[in-house]
């Protein structure tokens, strides 16, 4: 199992020279990734200074050599399908291909959908993402991509260079609680991210992956150790990475451990 750091790029953690910082000691303490998480807003009583995680990647990418990158997760819903090409092709070149993209139908607990006139409506979310990400992997091809559907349009174009990873950069999506359309389109692509979900739940969301894929083999499964799932059980869970970092508000209490994870969680 692998160990990846969750670090949320707010308050004492908006600074991005500190999240560089923690990425090299994450890098040099054994672990195996470092994501962000992507809000542009967050709700009252939490901190309200926010880094882009977009700038702070590409500066972890640029210190590191070895820690795999991404966001967890992103919205497609209020992003351009050619940005998103843009911005994780250059990312994965100037990290060498170590970007994972997670993405998902967006939150609006912090207004950061209507508060900017954003959909919030979460079968449409569901439609854009599913458009969205059909679109992003045509363009990742470097081919002409003639695409037109009922919410993003791509008209005769050609975006290069290609990203370094083949064939795309790895794409997992994030699934909540009962939801199965979510965890059945993860299931098409590279990995699962289950949000505050109990051991039964992980299960069933695994079976509806297992169903669509006829096994786990070459999937992975990110799950966030808790006293729901111990850091103990996560393997016998199926998870293939641990997720692990300090929630919004208690970054002044976070300090980057120097020892490795087993450390951290105990056995690996």
């Amino acid at each position: 199992m692998k160990h990846a750091l969750f670090l949320p790029p707010f308050g004492a953690l908006a600074d991005p020279v500190r999240l560089v910082e923690h990425a090299v000691a994450a890098e040099e303490a054994g672990w195996d990734a470092v994501f962000l998480w992507d809000h542009v807003l967050r709700r009252p009583g939490e901190p309200q200074e926010i880094a882009d995680p977009w700038v702070a990647m590409a500066a972890i990418a640029a210190a590191t050599t070895r820690l795999r990158i991404g966001p967890m997760v992103t919205p497609i819903t209020r992003r351009r399908p050619i940005k998103l090409a843009r911005e994780t092709t250059t990312l994965d070149h100037l990290s060498s291909g170590r970007l994972t993209l997670g993405l998902g139908l967006g939150v609006d607990t912090s207004r950061e959908l209507s508060g900017f006139g954003e959909i919030v409506d979460p079968r449409i979310r569901g439609q854009r993402l599913d458009e969205g990400v059909e679109l992003l992997c045509a363009l990742w091809t470097g081919e002409e991509v003639n695409f037109h559907g009922e919410h993003f349009t791509a008209d005769s174009i050609v975006a290069l260079p290609r990203p370094v990873q083949q064939p795309r950069i790895p794409l997992w999506f994030a699934a909540r609680g009962e939801a199965r359309k979510p965890v059945a389109r993860a299931a098409r692509f590279d990995g699962l991210f289950p949000i505050e979900v109990d051991a039964t739940q992980l299960g069933e969301m695994l079976d509806v992956v297992r169903a669509e894929r006829g096994s786990l083999d070459g999937f992975d499964v990110i799950v966030n150790p808790s006293e729901k799932i111990p850091y103990a059980t996560l393997a016998d869970h199926g998870a293939t990475w641990a997720i692990t970092g300090p929630a919004p508000g208690a970054e002044g209490t976070f300090e980057m451990a120097s020892s490795p994870p087993e450390d951290t969680f105990g056995t690996r």
